[in-house]
Parts: C-alpha cells; structure tokens; sequence
C-alpha cells in the first residue's frame, strides 16, 4: 500500500531511502489492521526517528528483531527497547549513534569494552557510567571531555594524576574535589579559573600563598575567607573591588582597620 502524506505541518512520511513507504514490504503489516501502527505517526519503516521510536514503544517485544536493520536509526532505537541480554552482539555496530544507546544500557562487564570507541560521545557516555574502580582505564583517554567526567567520578584518593592535565576544564573538576595536601599542587596553576576554586577550598591558615596572585578574582575570593591578620595586609590590594570586600570583612567582623 503507498504511503499517505502525514498531516499538515509535520514532516512528511518518507521510508529511509526517501521513498514513499509501502506498508506492503512491511513486516509488520498485519499490525496495521489491528490499529497498532499508523502512517506518519508510528511506523518503523518512516525515516523519521520520531516515528520509529513510537512504533517500539508500542511494541517493544519486536524490538530485539530489528537491532541489526540496515537503517541505523532503527538499531539504534531498537536498542533502546530491547532486552539488555541481545545488546552485546551490537558492540562492533558501525553508527556511533548505535553504540551511545549501547553506553547508556550495557552492563558494567560489556561497556568496558567501550572504553577506546573511537567516538568522544560514546566514550563521555562510558565514563559517565563505568564503574569508578575501571575509570583509570580512561585517565589518559585523547578527549578533554572525557578526562573532565572522569575527574568528576574518580576517587578522590586518584585525582593527582589528573592535577597536571592539560586542559584548564579537566584541573578545575580535581580543584573542586581533590584533599589536601594534593590540594596545594594547584596553587600555583596557570590557569586563573583552577586557582580561583583552590581558593575557595585551600585551609584558611595557607590562604596567604594566593593573597597577592596576580588575578583580581583569586584575590577576591581569598579575602572572603582569609583570617584577621591576612586581611589587615591585603587592605592596599590595586583592586578597588578587593579593597573593599576586604574592609568590608573587616567590617563584619568589627576588627579595627584604620
């Protein structure tokens, strides 16, 4: 049967080559007199994603019979649906939109076998998931964006590792996470946004070593908890902003400043 436009201001139903779909070459035909698919609104032959991943909600037993259809949006949503057990064969699928619903589902044992795809959103999917006593597997992984999930989800016991890493994005998740005394290999980063988070974080006794850094910011956030007598040193800081959330400090705390 040729296929019948969808409604007005929806995207036309086309099949995944771009033909008019024939329900006639479906497999599932009979589903159509029965009201369980429908032309333009869930039909695993429309090319449109949207489509198909409603046909599967509403049949998600059929789900494990298409996870290796030529079209790549139909594996990648039948693996959304099907059970887990039938998803391991999928590993080698050639769409990396196919593997990330596999990083989203596969258990630990079957994504680890993920962990060098040759995707970065795949990989970010990984660590996103993956045990954290496998995630130094992924320390070292060519993906700033991957390493940052992989300092968000480390143990904290491991973060040095990633204290030197190259990028600002991946230091600034160890900033806020890793224990003294590892904290204080960044004090002296280069990056002004790590320094900022050692900061707010450093004990309050060795703030003196970032009063007189040279971002306006560092300084400002030291001055917010920085002890008496640090303060009474840093009331002639250049900034005019830091000059007064030190006198401001002062202030609060009713210390005389002169």
């Amino acid at each position: 049967m040729a296929a019948t436009r969808a409604p007005a201001g929806d995207i036309v139903a086309m099949d995944w080559h771009g033909q008019p779909i024939d329900c006639s070459t479906c497999p599932y035909q009979a589903l159509k007199a029965q009201g369980g698919c429908e032309i333009g609104h869930a039909c695993m032959q429309d090319g449109y994603a949207r489509r198909i991943d409603r046909f599967f909600r509403w049949h998600p037993e059929l789900a494990k019979e298409q996870l290796h259809h030529p079209y790549f949006e139909v594996r990648a949503i039948s693996a959304r649906y099907a059970d887990v057990f039938h998803l391991p064969g999928m590993l080698a699928d050639p769409d990396e939109t196919v593997r990330l619903q596999l990083a989203l589902r596969l258990p630990q044992r079957a994504l680890q076998k993920l962990i060098q795809d040759p995707h970065r959103e795949v990989r970010i999917r990984v660590a996103q998931r993956l045990d954290t006593d496998k995630l130094p597997a992924m320390v070292h992984d060519e993906d700033y964006g991957v390493r940052q999930w992989v300092a968000r989800r480390l143990p904290t016991a491991l973060l040095a590792v990633l204290a030197s890493d190259p990028e600002s994005v991946v230091r600034q998740e160890v900033a806020q996470r890793i224990e003294m005394p590892a904290l204080m290999r960044l004090i002296d980063d280069p990056a002004p946004e790590v320094r900022r988070i050692v900061a707010q974080r450093l004990p309050v006794g060795l703030l003196e070593r970032l009063a007189f850094d040279d971002d306006l910011i560092v300084r400002w956030e030291t001055v917010q908890r920085a002890l008496p007598d640090l303060l009474q040193r840093m009331r002639h800081d250049e900034d005019s902003e830091v000059r007064a959330a030190v006198l401001q400090r002062l202030n609060d705390t009713g210390i005389p400043h002169g």
